[in-house]
């Protein structure tokens, strides 16, 4: 039996990235009541690291630095070492990301942050190699200049840390902007995209390409709103090259985090919950817009691969899983050209090598071979004098086998933190794909991670709490993102199933979230609660980064559920916040992509979709089908089923009140809910859906 000569408080924490470090020399606390009166006790400094499980370079600085025994004495004898979980924390992520911006113009993870002993940060910076490398100053030495600094020149560091402090809480700040809400703001949204976007392999940008799924949705909307091609062949290219691309994974499905290139080859191999759950939206509406099978199939693939290995057997989703496996980045999922031979025999072998770029030599490093197409199946296929179908289906058959063996390998680390906020994310997506694919059973799925949150992730008082790992309960205060993001796929779970629970959870979410966020004085919401543990700041996170912002999928989610239940004081709220960002909307689009999607819903038209009809009958379900073969983003939809509390179902949805059966199926376009006649019967759906929206 092995032992570790080190074991420290972070032992006990239900987190695992926190966990990791639990055997490091350096006395680590988490961030909490004991900590800081020690450091206040002790007049230290803190030195505050933020990370989470699936950063490589966490785990790099972890390596060199946080095991090395002299750099953890000096860390002991001079600080109050605090590891935070970003994922756990993102209040403290933000604050302190914002004081290493303003330090360094520039942020990232691993963060390391200096502060005093009343959290104001002085320092900092990102990853630090334990001696002087890369053109960075060595940790060692960096440590111990700032205990002399904190030693012999006190109070200049004192004056430096309130005005760093000072600066932090202007950060993000959005002076209210006079003008108008209007479409000219997605115009120039979508000139913007054009020009940082790359013809030749899509996306935005140089090296590293991110995959931007708010963006793309924006541009679908801005082709739907402008009829403008552009917008269309910017999202196909690029959801093109990403799904053909190394950045996304052809054996299991799902997209790593980011491409390190220009050509989505090499990506930073870390698959997460959120920038999955953002892209399968991207590809269900391309393949509306389009009617393009490839992107079902990789919207299909990537929810499976969500629900194979990230979902907990109690109904919510796990986090991440790392970049690394058996101390290497990527090593799970590389291949060399002979492994794949062995596998699959010299034949099977040169076929799948043309189709997936697998060199002798190998693409990547070391002779390894990261899978990816340059071609569609259809173009392999008459290069091979083959039907599309029979290549598929002995590409298809070699993709199982290879997947097989990779599944003997050592698996990359799993967080398996469930978090409110990119539950809701996914909520939200197979709650849209239950809607466009017909698949009943990605609404289940939905279902049960909802009930799950609704029913464990929520104190009596209604409040709900932001993380939850299994074996343990969940605990910490939910932050906006939470609200929002889950009262977003809430109301999506009720388009999909029509079950009306799910829009009474959402109108209490949206009464909780209006009570402990809402900036009665400026308007917007906080990012932290009314009754929130108090610290250097209270902001509203202004921008998108990797998801969208707490206050952007806020409005989203109000002006959908006001269309539905005609709570008019929502409106107000969501219509003042829309307003609050428009400076920041036309001098920075490219930074408020989810807030330009509000947008667009509010300024619609929308259409208000009532049906009365049994949803379990054929003629219902063609009505459904139907709806959801169509691109139309600016729409909602209710539904009133035969022997349903008709009293209480027209007080929560004032859209279906007075609606009433006109046989199989009455469908009733609305707008602003006045009502035109029903359309009774299948027929009479098809024909006014085939209209142009100023004629019906």
């Amino acid at each position: 039996m092995t032992t570790t000569p080190f074991t420290n408080r972070l032992l006990h924490e239900p987190s695992p990235y926190l966990r990791q470090h639990a055997h490091n020399p350096v006395d680590w606390y988490p961030w909490g009541p004991e900590a800081l009166e020690r450091a206040r006790q002790l007049d230290r400094p803190i030195f505050l690291s933020i990370g989470y499980s699936a950063c490589h370079w966490c785990h790099v600085m972890e390596q060199e630095s946080f095991e090395n025994e002299e750099i953890a004495k000096i860390l002991n004898d001079h600080f109050v070492s605090i590891k935070v979980d970003r994922e756990e924390r993102p209040d403290l992520d933000q604050i302190y990301m914002a004081s290493v911006q303003l330090l360094t113009g520039s942020g990232g993870w691993p963060m390391s942050v200096f502060l005093t002993p009343d959290l104001k940060p002085f320092t900092g910076g990102t990853y630090f190699p334990p001696d002087d490398r890369y053109g960075r100053p060595g940790f060692k030495r960096l440590l111990l200049h700032i205990a002399e600094v904190w030693r012999t020149r006190r109070a200049e560091v004192e004056e430096a840390a309130s005005q760093i402090t000072a600066h932090v809480r202007d950060f993000g700040r959005l002076p209210r902007q006079e003008g108008a809400l209007d479409a000219s703001l997605l115009r120039q949204a979508l000139e913007e995209l054009a020009r940082a976007f790359d013809p030749r392999y899509g996306g935005f940008g140089r090296a590293p390409k991110f995959p931007h799924p708010m963006d793309l949705r924006l541009l679908l909307r801005c082709w739907k709103r402008f009829n403008e091609p552009q917008a269309l062949e910017m999202v196909r290219v690029t959801l093109d090259h990403m799904a053909r691309g190394g950045i996304y994974d052809h054996l299991g499905g799902g997209f790593a985090r980011y491409s390190t290139d220009e050509r989505w080859l090499v990506p930073h191999f870390e698959k997460m919950l959120y920038d999955n759950a953002l892209l399968v939206p991207c590809y269900l509406e391309a393949f509306q817009a389009t009617g393009e099978p490839f992107y079902r199939e990789i919207a299909e693939e990537t929810l499976g691969w969500m629900l194979r290995e990230m979902t907990s057997s109690e109904g919510p989703f796990y986090s991440t899983l790392d970049a690394d496996s058996a101390g290497e980045e990527g090593k799970f999922y590389v291949w060399t050209a002979a492994e794949i031979e062995q596998v699959l025999g010299k034949e099977e072998a040169d076929l799948f090598s043309e189709v997936y770029g697998v060199e002798p030599e190998g693409n990547w490093e070391h002779g390894q071979n990261i899978l990816h197409r340059v071609k569609t199946f259809a173009q392999y296929a008459r290069l091979h004098g083959l039907s599309e179908s029979d290549l598929r289906k002995r590409i298809d058959a070699d993709r199982r086998k290879l997947f097989q063996v990779r599944s003997q390998r050592v698996w990359p680390g799993r967080d398996e933190k469930a978090l409110t906020s990119w539950n809701g994310l996914m909520i939200g997506a197979l709650a849209q794909a239950a809607q466009v694919l017909q698949r009943h059973d990605y609404a289940a799925a939905a279902a049960r991670a909802a009930d799950f949150i609704l029913a464990r992730m929520r104190r009596p008082d209604r409040r709900l709490l932001r993380t939850w790992v299994p074996g343990s309960e969940p605990k910490l205060n939910a932050y906006l993102e939470d609200y929002a993001f889950l009262l977003d796929g809430l109301i999506s779970l009720y388009e999909a199933t029509f079950a009306p629970r799910w829009i009474e959870a959402a109108l209490d979410l949206a009464e909780v979230m209006v009570d402990q966020f809402w900036d009665p004085a400026e308007g917007g919401f906080f990012y932290t609660g009314r009754d929130h543990e108090t610290l250097i700041a209270r902001s509203k996170d202004p921008y998108d980064n990797a998801i969208p912002s707490g206050n952007s999928m806020a409005v989203t989610a109000l002006l959908r559920l006001v269309k539905l239940t005609g709570r008019m004081d929502l409106q107000e709220k969501a219509e003042t916040t829309l307003q609050l960002y428009r400076g920041l909307l036309a001098a920075q689009p490219l930074a408020a992509a989810q807030m330009l999607l509000a947008l667009d819903f509010f300024l619609g038209p929308v259409q208000e979709i009532a049906i009365v009809g049994d949803p379990s009958a054929e003629e219902v379900r063609r009505v459904l089908r139907l709806l959801a073969g169509r691109f139309q983003p600016h729409r909602v939809l209710a539904l009133k089923a035969p022997g349903s509390d008709e009293k209480h179902l027209d007080e929560r949805l004032p859209l279906l009140a007075g609606k009433t059966s006109q046989g199989p199926v009455a469908v009733y376009l609305c707008q602003n809910f006045t009502c035109q006649a029903p359309l009774v019967g299948v027929e009479a759906v098809e024909r006014a859906l085939q209209q142009p929206a100023e004629n019906r």
